[in-house]
């Protein structure tokens, strides 16, 4: 793509967490929400056959930027990248994690909460920082007031994000959201509501928009 990574992420805004035990599940979670026009889907390392899913994701939509999350260890991260993730987020801040991340040339987000731990990550070298979990230690709020000493760092809050917060998110500094359970409620996935999940999706997507008018996708 001629956009860098993270152009590309601060226009969708949006990265849709799957995590699923169903591998035919987790193929439709994704197909869903690329329906709707989301194009960042992250495929968590503790889902079931996560590289198979992550390679048929990405067979399946190949203009969608599709990567693994919840990585844990290098290990973790080498089979990710042979796996062929596209971006790769961790829950916790490693520098060993970041530095290999950065060796391999593959944008590397990893988990931060305290300006301590998201400073730390970013001399390490992190594409972005993960606030997780954003909504524990005050949502929308917190990251307004991380703008002060850190408005350089493009944060992007996971954990607690919903349809009906995400904007506020946005609209605080964040670059983008990374939404799973209420962006793929439990009940739509177990009944199969695809078409659901994705005017779920949508009406997310014309949220944000609205929110920010000067705002444009490549589609719109």
């Amino acid at each position: 793509m001629s956009l860098t990574w993270l152009d590309h992420l601060r226009r969708q805004q949006i990265i849709a967490v799957i995590r699923t035990t169903n591998l035919a599940a987790g193929l439709s979670m994704a197909q869903a929400v690329a329906a709707a026009g989301i194009e960042f889907i992250e495929i968590t390392w503790n889902s079931t056959d996560p590289a198979q899913l992550l390679t048929q994701v990405r067979a399946t939509l190949p203009h969608c930027v599709v990567g693994c999350g919840t990585l844990m260890t290098v290990a973790d991260l080498r089979s990710a990248i042979a796996a062929s993730a596209q971006f790769c987020f961790t829950p916790h801040t490693h520098p060993d994690l970041i530095h290999h991340g950065c060796q391999q040339g593959i944008p590397i987000i990893p988990g931060a909460l305290s300006p301590t731990e998201i400073v730390t990550a970013w001399q390490a070298g992190a594409t972005a920082i993960k606030i997780f979990p954003a909504q524990c230690l005050g949502g929308a709020t917190y990251i307004q007031a991380l703008q002060g000493p850190l408005g350089q760092i493009p944060l992007i809050p996971t954990g607690g994000v919903t349809l009906a917060n995400a904007a506020h998110f946005l609209n605080a500094g964040a670059i983008a959201v990374g939404l799973a359970g209420d962006l793929f409620p439990p009940a739509l996935v177990q009944n199969q509501d695809w078409e659901a999940i994705t005017a779920r999706a949508r009406a997310l997507r014309q949220h944000l928009r609205h929110q920010d008018p000067g705002h444009s996708d490549p589609e719109d």
